[in-house]
């Protein structure tokens, strides 16, 4: 049986899920359900009714480093061979979608789940995205980039609008998933939560249907994030399969009536829902059981290649002196919590429950420290506490009986999760106390640490020695020895720019911004593309990282198709690095940043060995997006061509003359401070002149409405709603004070407008509860209880009906 041939209602109930990570099986025309999963670097599958915030048990899986770490390798292969074992996992664990990569771009280092996404940088994230997507789908498994796209900001993220112009959106926001989808072929992707430009991601005709579907050529299967559909009717129409997780039937009645009334073509309801019963038929695997777990084989294999991809990322910051690597031999104070209890993944929904997990302190203790011997271990801080000084003075006086101090830092569980944004970019207090009062001693002091994105670093002229290891997932422990002691020589390069301060950041002065409007005032001058343009020094430059052997660039040659040139590692070391491509557009053309990365390689040689490297360009070297004409063009004229070892530092140039589609047009004066870069100082014309209209935002809320988050009734004249939006506030607060982590599932309320009500409890409140529901906060408590109450009834008697039409019960 075909599905045009499912009654409408059928194909209707094929667009929303059965439960929170399931969708509906229809038997009779030979349709399997799906289990879909978080995460990103690790499964998450759930037992029991589970959540999506990964507040619930789930099964014990890999634990990989996180995308902002992985990204720090450079080597789409090794993230390739990270997907294979995750498709894997996936297979053995019941699951037939991985919900990731997480690929938005870095438009702020405070975004509180950066750590789940790549870089700063579309080139970067869309192929580190499609080596992961690469190897998940090679095990028959879907992977889901997501969240497609502009979720720039954790605040308000349910209820914000990400206002973009049409330009840096097309070249920096959605070229990273252009890059994955064109490569690789996902077979579904994830759209976000936030609006752009004033229409909800998850039903955008311009997004799912102008760009990913006709332009870029995809055909799969597109599914909301969680809660994060608004209509399914106009989700239909535009282009997204399946709202998740469990709307019960309601959505289901809306997309049936609104075909039987005309109001969405029945070739749009038979599109999404072929989608769907595709890609359940393609991840179907006899034998698959939704009730298995890991092999001990698993466990160990994937444990090592979990150890590969942390050494293969790790970013060596500073190394004075050539103080690592470690000798064999060398008595070692270990000091920090991190030591002894690490932080090697984040917090939210992409949390995995770690298969297996070490320590270095444990790792030491066990003679497992390739020679290091363990002179004293000091815990340093208090994970979330104040500062200690006799912990401090403990960890000065026990680095007397060692050779050298290896300090484990960084941010806490608080720091860095999905539903909040950093508050600041300083690692804790009581830390850079310790640090100093160890770089006071007269012992060599080597810091790891451990973060998942910048932070500032005003103690670094106290260390001798820096490893920035990131999240390094569950084998993070053994990884860092290895490269302490020189088994492993550090290899890894930023993925993003670390400023020296937060000030520094091009969007520091309207981000996160608590309005309705988010609006992306810095255009395309994010990351390395402003602190180069701008002339501003920033701490590490955008793919920056040292090693323990030194490479040497010549002999550059530029043809046509791309660069040929020279790579010697000079040293007595074998080593690997990542030659950048970097290209200069041509003088007098359209506003651009000074250069933009087009390429890059990770190259691996022998001490002495030398080789020839070739990058080539592709269709996305020099094009821009010409608003004037909604198209691609290239600007003819002469283009500077480098080769860098990171944003800041060339080590070869040349020139290509290109015959382009236009000839370079000089960009408009009224854009004033853009022309420079200093987008700190744009005036209200010049972001007019950038957008090509005047940035309207939406006045004070006076009325709530369905979109409106929960924490936006602290502002309501009803003192029902003041109450509920203040006791969640409060009670998040309590338990980040009494756990030292955040309380995800209020967070999640908090910034949840009500619709999501309908769309997350299987059918319980319907859209027209929702309604009812905020006419409290508008001052109709009674009405408002009332037309809940009724609702509660109706929705259920007009459930079972549907569900007898179904046959589902």
């Amino acid at each position: 049986m075909e599905v045009k041939d499912l009654t409408v209602l059928e194909r209707a109930s094929l667009l929303s899920g059965k439960s929170t990570w399931a969708t509906r099986a229809l038997k009779r025309a030979g349709i399997p359900s799906m289990v879909l999963s978080d995460g990103p670097h690790g499964l998450r599958r759930q037992t029991g009714s589970g959540d999506n915030l990964g507040m619930g048990k789930s099964k014990p899986a890999t634990c990989f480093p996180t995308a902002g770490t992985v990204a720090c390798s450079w080597d789409p292969e090794l993230a390739k061979t990270m997907g294979q074992a995750l498709g894997s996992e996936a297979r053995s664990l019941g699951v037939n979608m991985v919900l990731g990569p997480g690929m938005n771009i870095k438009r702020n280092p405070l975004c509180g789940r950066n750590f789940e996404y790549y870089s700063e940088d579309p080139q970067v994230a869309g192929r580190m995205a499609a080596g992961l997507i690469e190897g998940i789908q090679s095990q028959g498994v879907a992977a889901t980039p997501k969240h497609f796209a502009m979720n720039s900001q954790e605040l308000r993220r349910q209820a914000s609008d990400s206002v973009v112009d049409e330009r840096t959106m097309r070249e920096l926001y959605l070229t990273g998933f252009e890059i994955a989808v064109r490569q690789a072929h996902p077979w579904a992707i994830m759209t976000s939560y936030n609006m752009v430009n004033g229409t909800y991601a998850n039903e955008n005709p311009h997004l799912l249907k102008d760009i990913l579907r006709k332009e870029w050529g995809f055909d799969g299967m597109v599914v909301s994030d969680w809660g994060g559909s608004n209509s399914a009717v106009a989700a239909a129409a535009n282009g997204s399969s399946l709202e998740m997780p469990q709307a019960g039937y309601d959505s289901v009645r809306q997309v049936a009536k609104a075909v039987q009334e005309g109001r969405l073509d029945e070739a749009d309801l038979n599109a999404r829902a072929e989608e769907v019963a595709r890609l359940a038929k393609l991840t179907y695997h006899s034998g698959m059981d939704p009730d298995g777990n890991l092999t001990a084989d698993q466990i160990r294999d994937h444990h090592q290649v979990a150890r590969s991809i942390a050494e293969g990322s790790a970013v060596l910051l500073i190394n004075r002196k050539g103080r690592l690597p470690l000798a064999a031999g060398t008595r070692v104070a270990l000091v920090g919590d991190m030591a002894e209890t690490p932080r090697f993944q984040g917090s939210g929904s992409s949390k995995v429950n770690a298969a297996k997990q070490e320590s270095m302190l444990d790792l030491l203790r066990q003679g497992n420290g390739d020679g290091l011997e363990l002179a004293s271990y000091s815990q340093g801080y208090e994970r979330h506490g104040e500062k200690n000084q006799s912990l401090i003075d403990q960890a000065v006086a026990a680095a007397g009986q060692a050779d050298v101090i290896v300090a484990c830092v960084g941010l806490d569980e608080r720091s860095e999760s999905e539903g909040l944004d950093r508050s600041h970019m300083d690692i804790p207090g009581n830390q850079v106390d310790l640090i100093k009062a160890l770089g006071a001693t007269d012992k060599p002091l080597v810091v790891v640490l451990v973060a998942g994105s910048p932070v500032t670093a005003d103690w670094i002229d106290q260390c001798d020695a820096v490893l920035y290891i990131g999240l390094s997932g569950q084998a993070g422990a053994s990884a860092t020895l290895n490269i302490l002691t020189g088994r492993v020589n550090p290899s890894g390069h930023l993925a993003e720019t670390w400023p020296k301060s937060y000030a520094d950041c091009p969007s520091a002065d309207w981000y996160p911004d608590p309005a309705h409007e988010s609006i992306y005032r810095e255009g395309p001058f994010v990351g390395y593309r402003y602190y180069l343009t701008a002339e501003v020094e920033e701490r590490f430059p955008f793919g920056y990282g040292l090693s323990y052997a030194h490479f040497a660039y010549a002999d550059l040659t530029v043809d046509d198709k791309g660069v040929t040139f020279t790579l010697t590692n000079d040293s007595d070391r074998q080593g690997a690095t990542v030659p950048q491509l970097y290209v200069q557009a041509p003088k007098g053309g359209v506003l651009r940043p000074v250069r933009e990365l087009k390429g890059f390689k990770k190259v691996s040689l022998e001490a002495g060995q030398s080789t020839q490297v070739r990058i080539d360009f592709d269709q996305m070297t020099f094009r821009h997006f010409d608003t004037a004409s909604n198209s691609w063009q290239v600007e003819s004229g002469d283009w500077t061509i480098m080769i860098g070892s990171d944003a800041r530092k060339m080590e070869l140039s040349g020139h290509l003359r290109v015959q382009g589609t236009v000839d370079p047009q000089s960009p408009d004066p009224a854009l004033g401070a853009y022309l420079t870069g200093r987008v700190k100082e744009v005036d209200d014309a010049a972001v007019t002149a950038l957008f090509g209209h005047p940035v309207v935002r939406q006045g004070a809320v006076s009325t709530f409405g369905v979109n409106d988050p929960l924490s936006s009734w602290k502002d309501s004249r009803s003192a029902v709603a003041r109450f509920v939006a203040n006791f969640l506030a409060k009670s998040e607060s309590r338990h980040e004070t009494k756990t030292g982590n955040p309380d995800l599932n209020t967070l999640f309320l908090l910034n949840m407008p009500p619709r999501a009500m309908a769309k997350m409890t299987n059918g319980l409140i319907d859209t027209a509860m929702v309604e009812a529901i905020v006419r409290i906060p508008n001052g109709h408590l009674w009405r408002g209880l009332g037309g809940f109450i009724a609702g509660f009834f109706r929705n259920m008697s007009a459930n079972r009906k549907t569900g007898k039409e179904l046959n589902h019960e």
